[in-house]
């Protein structure tokens, strides 16, 4: 039989999980080799472990695997897991020594609820529909509440949403002998699952309550429908005077007689419901009665406070330990503790403190991330845990990202991770950016510095400071309308006439993508901003970087689309980048190395415009010096013969840091489009 695989890693995706390995050194002198998945549930505190069940599926499958790769899908959230990869052969079944296998520990983390699969019918009258469900099969997590949406079958632009802590909901006020379809939906920490299918229910043409004497129902009918218009015409008569100045008075009284189940305010009427729903009206996508969820801008309060106060927890300081300085924002530093809330386990958190002697408004900017982070709820965001605002230092306590800030990571482990793991943490930006998109909220500043990274790997958009970016950021310039931002992360619509929308943040996502798949490189290298708006105005886009899946750098040049209207949306890039990780051979496919030198920004070279006059000079520009002697020793001592360097030469050469191949491969391309279009000779 074959020996153990090798190398096995893992990527963690909310409840999936992806393996993949390399063949064993030994098959048994077969060609017959395959895999065999074996999953196993643990318990953290005993340590003991039991098959997965049924209910976890393998993609493509769990046995015969002839690739080197899978996918596990519906597990269990925040669950310990061991998979255990066995390769096999034609005579496994006869070994009779111990089986050889690899083994992987990974914990799932938060997820949405599965959606609701079945819906009943309850009471229903001719203008009232009453409806119960049972819980989610997979709820991941404590249920927090349903939202239920309906509307008039073919009217789907005109709907209403209900929101509820219960399994069961009447909606009222409906038309007689219509059809309405429902959707219900759950929610988690994690999150809103899935809407459920569409259940159609239609009310009862006449009220059951009618009288016994049935001839006299049309005459009823037509009676209370002339009467009910009339007064709906002096109500409206009235409301179009100064009700509001003078108080509603006897009219009030009059409407409270007409329509007993709506309670009137002025301005508008709110039916009264049950204290566990709330209810809100959408027509065409605009909100027509307070109350749906959306992001609201903290800034439009007249006093901060409420803001902050509304969307985020109070903390008491005393629960809060911090333990060392992590880093320093523009308001004060950043340290790292622990938290330690009533009822709960000590855990770690980050701490953002407001530095002494600061301004009312540098109180009320500091404190206004708190009131944007505090309105999001979702694994790919960074989770607002409270504030300190009772006493001093004011700080913001969020949860604590171990690796750091996600540029920065990549920088450190250049080269270390497989595509699938980089795509991996594009799809948690992506999903993070959805969620945002679908709230409203434009971010403004996407950029993989503004991308925490835990130890799992799970990437969550973070730094809410904006819709400005900070006066001493470097990356930030000054656009001819006033105000700063970030040019090489920003879209030209954004950059020319200030136009911010999800499509803009789309642009910005895709200058991310090239930011992990080239390990945190600078974008546009050493290009000035005025350059990069130039170029990008006159049509270049960054090239792709080196090894980069060609589906991956197609979908970057989508988000690049000078027609924002052109540009894939979040849920669309999400549900791009789930089917590339489900069929991982589509990313085997590279980019090569025309498209790349096709795409090459040519009037400005990131190491000068020149030309170099010696091999040495052209090292020592990109501080790489230290292979001078080795380049002139196997014979390159021109530029010339450098620029039919190719990879391998470099690996035969002793390059053989993955970074150092990069920038040295970057640099001959570039001088390479620089000679193609006659600026440089070499």
């Amino acid at each position: 039989p074959p020996s153990a695989p090798r190398s096995a890693i893992s990527n963690v995706n909310e409840t999936s999980v992806f393996l993949e390995w390399i063949p064993p050194a030994d098959t048994g002198g077969r060609k017959d080799v395959s895999y065999y998945i074996a999953c196993k549930k643990c318990n953290s505190h005993s340590g003991l472990c039991e098959a997965c069940g049924s209910h976890v599926r393998y993609l493509p499958q769990q046995t015969g695997l002839k690739n080197t790769s899978v996918m596990m899908v519906d597990l269990l959230a925040h669950t310990n897991y061991t998979f255990e990869i066995e390769a096999v052969n034609g005579v496994s079944d006869q070994n009779p020594g111990a089986r050889q296998f690899v083994s992987v520990n990974v914990t799932t983390n938060q997820a949405a609820p599965s959606p609701v699969s079945s819906v009943k019918k309850g009471k229903i009258t001719k203008n009232s529909i009453s409806l119960s469900w049972q819980e989610p099969d997979r709820p991941n997590g404590i249920i927090l509440e349903y939202e239920i949406k309906y509307f008039e079958k073919d009217e789907e632009t005109s709907y209403t949403i209900i929101k509820s802590k219960l399994t069961t909901i009447t909606a009222d006020g409906l038309k007689p002998g219509s059809a309405y379809i429902f959707q219900i939906r759950a929610r988690t920490a994690a999150g809103y699952g899935g809407f459920s299918r569409r259940f159609e229910f239609e009310t009862s043409p006449v009220s059951v309550a009618a009288s016994s004497d049935q001839s006299q129902i049309p005459i009823i009918v037509v009676s209370v429908t002339v009467g009910v218009i009339l007064l709906a015409v002096v109500i409206g008569f009235l409301l179009s005077g100064s009700c509001c100045d003078h108080g509603c008075g006897w009219a009030s009284s009059l409407r409270a007689v007409a329509y007993p189940n709506l309670t009137w305010r002025c301005g508008y009427s709110k039916a009264k419901q049950d204290p566990e729903e709330e209810k809100m009206h959408f027509h065409n996508g605009h909100i027509k009665l307070p109350g749906v969820r959306t992001y609201i801008d903290p800034h439009t309060y007249e006093d901060p406070n409420q803001a902050v106060h509304e969307f985020a927890k109070e903390i008491e300081a005393s629960c809060i330990t911090i333990e060392r300085v992590i880093g320093a924002g523009e308001f004060g530093e950043v340290c790292s503790g622990r938290l330690k809330l009533q009822g709960k386990r000590e855990f770690p958190v980050a701490i953002k403190t407001l530095k002494v002697g600061y301004t009312e408004k540098q109180r009320r900017d500091f404190l206004g991330e708190a009131s944007i982070m505090g309105q999001f709820d979702h694994p790919n965001i960074i989770h607002l845990e409270g504030v300190v605002t009772k006493s001093k230092p004011v700080m913001i306590v969020t949860e604590y990202m171990e690796n750091g800030s996600l540029d920065t990571f990549l920088k450190k482990n250049d080269g270390q991770f497989t595509v699938i793991q980089l795509v991996g943490m594009l799809r948690g930006i992506a999903s993070g950016m959805k969620y945002l998109s679908d709230m409203g909220y434009v971010h403004r500043d996407l950029a993989a510095r503004n991308i925490l990274i835990n130890s799992n790997l799970v990437c969550k958009v973070s730094d809410f400071g904006l819709s400005r970016v900070l006066e001493d950021d470097p990356e930030a310039a000054y656009t001819t309308r006033g105000g700063k931002i970030p040019i090489r992360w920003t879209a030209p619509e954004a950059i020319a006439f200030r136009k911010f929308t999800s499509a803009s943040d789309v642009w910005s996502y895709g200058i991310v993508m090239w930011e992990v798949m080239s390990y945190g490189e600078r974008p546009y290298w050493e290009m000035t901003n005025q350059d990069v708006i130039k170029a990008v105005e006159e049509g270049y886009r960054l090239p792709s970087p080196m090894d980069c899946p060609a589906a991956l750098y197609q979908l970057m040049l989508d988000c690049w689309q000078k027609d924002r209207n052109s540009r894939p949306k979040f849920d669309e890039i999400v549900s791009m980048l789930d089917k590339l990780i489900r069929n991982p051979s589509s990313l085997k496919t590279l980019v090569n190395a025309s498209s790349r030198v096709s795409n090459l920004l040519v009037e400005h070279s990131p190491v000068g415009s020149g030309a170099y006059r010696s091999v040495g000079e052209w090292l020592e520009a990109i501080k790489m010096g230290r292979y001078t002697e080795i380049f002139m020793e196997n014979g390159y001592s021109s530029m010339d013969a450098v620029a039919q360097v190719t990879l391998e030469d470099l690996r035969r050469l002793g390059v053989t840091l993955v970074g150092h191949q990069k920038k040295i491969m970057n640099s001959l391309q570039e001088m390479k489009v620089q000679l193609v279009n006659g600026m440089v000779p070499l």
